[in-house]
């Protein structure tokens, strides 16, 4: 080969090495720019456009939106989300990214079944009669099962003011100068403790104990104060008052009772008072914050507190009666026609349960 035929092949070996490198060749990093990648809450891997970036890629690069799952590698394969009838992936449009109807309220998803808007709901197969299988939707129940009503809700004890034994403190000495009429000019009441060591002096030895109610577990049960009920003169007024028996303790450590007192002409507010064994005050209730439930066809209306009661403590007598400033007032319910207004009577049926124990 002579030396004008060498490099005339040295140099068209170079023209196409240079061609072959213009086609081949990658775009440039400009032409790679305009977007980020995301992971949406499917593991996929999108590509969305950055709002204000210009380039000639621009429209390229929203066009990418890919199924690959996050953490594997690239198979080549096609968008989900392409245009009807030419296979070319479907441009990202500007402000339709980050939606209530992409990402809607996390409660309101809840509340719809986790189908979101534009989704199919879900469906099962089944077979009819003939044998001919059929598609029924769906819409997921999200409740939980207190919220449909199969699991009872835990017990609210009611509010209410308690005074127990042995809680009492020694008075604290007097400053100098100290007023010993500074309560009552001030209308300040004396102390819980002092009253209940005041309401137990004069309850409750003297009870008829031979005419009592035992308790009945497993079915609320009534109580009855009438006119022909045993009187007892509470250091809270006179009122006539209802025995009952409490479980045994062996049998049953602590329990909670509902208590509701039928409204008749009239509905009884009452107070308890736990005694011992010997019959002696151990704990007692009062001011009890109860809810009314308005009559129906079937019942009466009632007013309904929840109270624990403790055996396993020494707990073996309730005594239900009620006090003169229940009698001096009245409860107030709403109604359809106006505020309604209950008085308050010194008889009245009682309803007891065991509810938990």
């Amino acid at each position: 080969m002579t030396k004008g035929s060498f490099l005339k092949f040295a140099l068209c070996l170079l023209l196409a090495t240079v061609l072959t490198g213009c086609q081949g060749g990658g775009s440039v990093v400009s032409e790679r720019e305009g977007y980020f990648t995301w992971v949406d809450e499917q593991g996929r891997v999108r590509y969305s456009p950055i709002v204000g970036v210009t380039g000639q890629s621009m429209g390229k690069s929203a066009e990418k939106n890919t199924d690959q799952k996050a953490g594997e590698p690239g198979d080549g394969s096609t968008s989900e989300s392409q245009e009807p009838g030419t296979g070319k992936p479907a441009a990202l449009e500007e402000g339709t990214e980050y939606t209530l109807e992409n990402y809607p309220d996390a409660e309101q998803l809840e509340k719809d079944g986790y189908v979101r808007p534009g989704q199919r709901q879900p469906y099962f197969t089944w077979r009819d009669a003939q044998g001919n299988v059929r598609v029924s939707y769906y819409r997921p129940d999200t409740r939980t099962d207190r919220q449909k009503g199969l699991v009872e809700p835990p017990v609210q004890i009611t509010e209410a003011r308690v005074y127990h034994a042995g809680d009492s403190q020694s008075a604290p000495e007097p400053v100098p100068g100290h007023d010993p009429d500074a309560f009552a000019i001030l209308g300040i009441e004396r102390s819980a403790d002092d009253f209940f060591a005041r309401f137990s002096a004069g309850c409750c030895e003297s009870l008829d104990t031979q005419d009592n109610r035992s308790w009945q577990s497993g079915r609320e049960f009534g109580v009855t104060l009438s006119e022909s009920s045993n009187v007892h003169p509470f250091l809270t007024g006179a009122s006539p008052y209802e025995l009952v028996k409490l479980p045994d303790a062996e049998t049953v450590g602590s329990l909670v009772m509902r208590l509701r007192s039928y409204a008749r002409n009239g509905v009884f507010v009452p107070s308890v008072v736990f005694l011992d064994e010997q019959m002696e005050p151990v704990r007692l209730v009062t001011d009890l914050v109860m809810d009314f439930e308005p009559e129906n066809w079937r019942r009466l209306g009632y007013l309904e507190a929840w109270i624990p009661a403790f055996p396993a403590r020494g707990e073996r007598w309730i005594v239900l009666f009620t006090r003169q400033q229940d009698l001096d007032g009245q409860t107030v319910i709403e109604t359809r026609s106006g505020p309604r207004r209950i008085p308050h009577i010194r008889q009245g049926e009682l309803g007891l349960m065991q509810v938990e124990g």
